[in-house]
């Protein structure tokens, strides 16, 4: 096993462990110099290079387990922030928004993964034009990766007098928080806005301009934060997810390039692309991409999503319901 030891040390993970591999490597030395020097020790000494070797395989082994951990915790982070934008249809669109958050809100607390806003902005009739929320919790990324699409909605809505069914649709993005980051955000590339931040947080948030919006002049891209009790503090989450956002566009320029090779893929991740479909008359949804219908509407959107989600990491097909 090839391990770098001044890398080791860097990582507070392994540092430990690198200074007993430095350990054993001076006892081998000592050692073998043992060995050279007389042949009555030989065979004391070849028992020392045996246990050596013992111990340095089990410490390397603790070490390969920890890289491993890290390298899958970099691949699938356990942290995210997940978006959701009002699409086409109006009012009935955002109060879709709302109820999509609620859903994953709901899925959050049945897991045990912590859930906190970060941004929303609300319509008239108390639905999600957009909002922002943070979720911690262990194999979250992992399990919220595919939910990122258009998400339709066919119902009566409440203000519909001739019962017609409508349709609706409301965005969704999940965004990792990985811990290495490839790229530097050039400081002259972003343009700042602060604002007073309304709702809960107490008097000081409303008089004081705490509210941050960061825009990046490059790529149109703009992220808020709001719900932070400090200026500071609501400039370093907005940063955080602005950095996840232009992180994901990189994956996704570099993904499309391999699009062809990618077949074990499910979609293609795009916000634009129509992924599943909440069919209220008919108590179904259906999730486009693999073909497969779930029943039980009420159930579902109070967050028994689980079913779902598994269906999508194992790439289980079905036949979809017209």
């Amino acid at each position: 096993m090839s391990l770098n030891l001044d890398e080791l040390k860097k990582n507070h993970k392994t540092s430990y462990l690198a200074g007993i591999l430095e350990r054993l490597d001076r006892e081998e030395v000592q050692v073998r110099e043992m060995m050279g020097g007389d042949d009555d020790l030989h065979e004391m000494a070849a028992k020392e290079l045996k246990s050596i070797q013992v111990e340095r395989e089990g410490v390397e082994s603790q070490i390969q387990d920890i890289l491993n951990k890290e390298k899958e915790e970099e691949e699938f982070p356990n942290e995210i922030v997940l978006e959701v934008r009002a699409g086409a249809g109006g009012d009935e669109a955002s109060l879709f928004a709302w109820e999509l958050a609620h859903m994953y809100e709901l899925f959050s607390t049945i897991k045990g993964w912590s859930w906190r806003i970060n941004y929303e902005s609300k319509s008239d009739v108390g639905g999600y034009k957009e909002a922002s929320f943070e979720i911690r919790g262990k194999d979250i990324y992992k399990m919220m990766r595919y939910e990122t699409g258009v998400h339709r909605v066919q119902r009566i809505p409440a203000t519909e007098k001739n019962g017609r069914v409508h349709t609706s649709t409301a965005s969704v993005a999940i965004l990792p928080i990985r811990k290495k980051v490839n790229f530097v955000i050039n400081p002259a590339d972003l343009e700042m806005e602060y604002s007073r931040s309304g709702g809960k947080g107490g008097q000081n948030v409303n008089k004081v301009e705490t509210a941050v919006r960061l825009i990046h002049k490059p790529t149109g891209i703009d992220v808020r934060s709001t719900n932070e009790r400090s200026q500071l503090a609501n400039r370093e989450k907005a940063m955080m997810i602005l950095t996840a956002k232009l992180q994901q566009l990189e994956e996704e320029k570099e993904a499309a390039k391999y699009s062809g090779e990618r077949k074990e893929q499910i979609g293609t991740g795009d916000r634009s692309e129509k992924i599943r479909t909440y069919n209220f008359p008919q108590d179904r949804v259906t999730d486009h991409r693999i073909k497969k219908s779930w029943h039980n509407l009420p159930k579902i959107m109070g967050g028994e999503i689980e079913d779902m989600i598994s269906a999508l990491e194992n790439g289980e097909q079905g036949t979809e319901e017209e």
